[in-house]
């Protein structure tokens, strides 16, 4: 088949983290022409195979989209494009809702145009709140940051144009995803990623808090392939689904198990005033396992230890702190050295 032949599938964000794995899975699988969205804001260009079509833009340039997809007649789209910092984000609230909230609605917008077949979308286990884990896809949504919220709100606006419009969905909520091609430099998200950084420029790991916050830590390759070919999965579409590890961890043990991997076993751990966030998250993933077929999940063990032997041979490129902070009402301190740097 030649490349012209096949449907043409959007990926946004897809030069970030878990853009970069679903985008690699989709071009080993085949099955379309891709068109690869990013604005780099933290992703890397490098990260893509060079032989992808890759559009350095904004999910917030309207008039780009319109000419994209006028362009390609996009039949899938993969939405996951994100600013994902979910604490952070009650100090970027504008900024959260213009690009996890109003830049998912204009893709929704022109996919509906061009009466795409597909529209996948990765929300968060944020939508959940601090509810009871483990939650499962019948608990009903109480995000309380703005992260949370812009999700939620997508969520419910993918259903609205379903019922209007007969545009088709699929919605994964997954959490913690770490792994290879990581943004080792962002010093707000990703707490393994941070862990791992620290590690390697010798100072100490910093845990918000007394570290017994559990979270279950999800490895990308456990979840980017189901998020790739979820479009043809039987009972997949229209649905919502929990996606990533079951086994919850304190953040005092992924430190621990961050050190050992990284070969310093023994790495100081530095406590800071506990932030306000969800005290125990995640999820179960019954429903996602009956559908994709899931096969176990890689150990926290046996992923961190992959995750390592990348993080120990690139280069950790300088720090770029955030700099459209909209209210420092609140932040923790050692946010505030990053805001002080930027300026």
């Amino acid at each position: 088949m030649s490349r012209s032949s096949k449907p043409y599938a959007l990926v946004t964000g897809a030069a970030g983290f878990l853009g970069v794995h679903v985008t690699r899975q989709l071009i080993a699988e085949g099955r379309f022409s891709l068109v690869a969205l990013d604005d780099l804001s933290g992703g890397f260009r490098e990260h893509l195979p060079e032989t992808v079509e890759f559009v350095h833009a904004s999910i917030n340039d309207v008039a780009l989209l319109q000419d994209l997809f006028r362009k390609y007649k996009f039949k899938y789209i993969y939405h996951l494009a994100a600013y994902a910092a979910e604490g952070l984000s009650h100090f970027i609230r504008r900024f959260n809702y213009a690009n996890n909230l109003i830049g998912s609605v204009n893709l929704i917008n022109e996919a509906v145009k061009v009466s795409a077949e597909c529209f996948v979308f990765t929300s968060s286990i944020a939508v959940y709140g601090s509810q009871q884990p483990p939650m499962t896809e019948q608990t009903f949504p109480k995000p309380e940051d703005p992260y949370g919220i812009a999700k939620f709100a997508v969520e419910m606006d993918l259903r609205a144009a379903h019922e209007m419009f007969g545009l088709d969905y699929v919605i994964f909520r997954p959490h913690n995803v770490y792994g290879e091609y990581q943004n080792l430099s962002d010093p707000y998200r990703n707490v393994i990623g941070i862990f791992v950084k620290q590690i390697r420029h010798n100072q100490p790991m910093t845990i918000f808090g007394d570290g017994e916050q559990q979270r279950a830590f999800t490895y990308v390759d456990d979840v980017a392939p189901a998020i790739a070919r979820s479009p043809f999965v039987d009972g997949a579409r229209n649905e919502i689904f929990n996606i990533g590890a079951d086994k919850p961890h304190t953040v005092k043990e992924v430190a621990a198990a961050v050190a050992e991997a990284m070969g310093k076993p023994n790495h100081p751990i530095q406590h800071l005033p506990a932030r306000n966030e969800v005290r125990h998250a995640y999820s179960d993933h019954s429903k996602a396992r009956g559908v994709f077929l899931l096969e176990d999940e890689t150990t926290l063990a046996n992923g961190l230890a992959r995750m390592a032997a990348w993080a120990s041979r690139v280069n950790i490129r300088p720090l770029e702190p955030f700099s459209q902070i909209e209210v420092e009402k609140s932040m923790p301190p050692s946010w505030l050295k990053y805001l002080a740097h930027a300026q």
